[in-house]
């Protein structure tokens, strides 16, 4: 079990004034995890902070705020996981997980304004995979492969999206499988791609887009990591795209294809508040 993610935790960090939360977040949610993991429980960094976990020497993000925590866990470890987080100082939103706490949760470092998304058993947005299976496949974050496929399923991608969609496959190479959590299983993203067409559409569109910002639309200093990337990120796209073409497609893939564009194959992530 387990990648080859670089633990940025100072090794003398103590409480701040603004109490036991670190004013780094990478910190903070390596600590979260890490406090989680030796309480039993199966937590996983997600959202854009992992991929600063995957790519530590990723210098463009030196310069990028990442305030959010989101995590990943399982529905057995929601409740314990919200006592932790209240425990370290963060407030619950209690009207919001009161009514979607079942898959999401919301907590807030309020001294340093820092949100914490919970996502519990799967991700739901354009599209939907569970990664309650999935969970103890990597260590820190969740496997290289659902952290593509978070950033791939946004069907109104954006710049910062592909950047990290970029930077990850120019430090994690594509393979079979997860390989111990250091590389992105084709086999877990051709699944979903040869199962269902929506799927398919959106991430071969997606990869069409990160080809073409990796083959000449990059400002400097965006995909820069002190050296040559492990990885040239165009090839792996072209890998990808090989791989998802070349995965035989089921029968309902097949009868979703004769529709096409002509019906919407993606949901509308929901937009809702926070607060009293």
């Amino acid at each position: 079990m387990g990648g080859d993610v670089t633990d940025n935790t100072p090794p003398d960090a103590a409480p701040s004034v603004a109490g036991p939360t670190l004013a780094d977040p990478l910190a903070e949610a390596l600590r979260v995890v890490a406090l989680a993991e030796h309480q039993g429980m199966q937590v996983r960094l997600m959202g854009g902070l992992a991929f600063h976990a995957r790519c530590p020497e990723w210098t463009a993000l030196v310069e990028r705020k990442r305030r959010d925590i989101d995590l990943a866990t399982r529905a057995k470890d929601r409740r314990p996981l919200g006592e932790l987080l209240a425990a370290e100082g963060y407030t619950p939103d209690r009207r919001y997980n009161a009514l979607y706490g079942h898959k999401q949760l919301y907590f807030l470092d309020e001294a340093r304004q820092r949100p914490v998304d919970v996502l519990v058993d799967r991700l739901e947005m354009c599209h939907t995979f569970e990664f309650v299976d999935r969970l103890t496949v990597a260590d820190v974050t969740l496997p290289p492969a659902e952290l593509l496929l978070s950033k791939l399923q946004v069907v109104k991608i954006n710049r910062k999206d592909v950047l990290d969609a970029l930077a990850l496959l120019s430090e994690h190479q594509l393979a079979e499988g997860d390989e111990g959590g250091h590389t992105i299983s084709l086999r877990r993203i051709t699944s979903l791609t040869s199962s269902d067409w929506g799927w398919w559409r959106t991430i071969t569109g997606n990869l069409v887009k990160l080809q073409t910002m990796a083959e000449g639309h990059l400002e400097p200093g965006e995909l820069e990591f002190g050296r040559a990337p492990r990885f040239q990120p165009v090839a792996q796209v072209e890998v990808l795209r090989n791989a998802i073409e070349a995965a035989p497609k089921s029968t309902k893939w097949k009868l979703r294809s004769r529709v096409g564009d002509r019906m919407t194959w993606y949901e509308e992530p929901e937009e809702v508040g926070h607060g009293d």
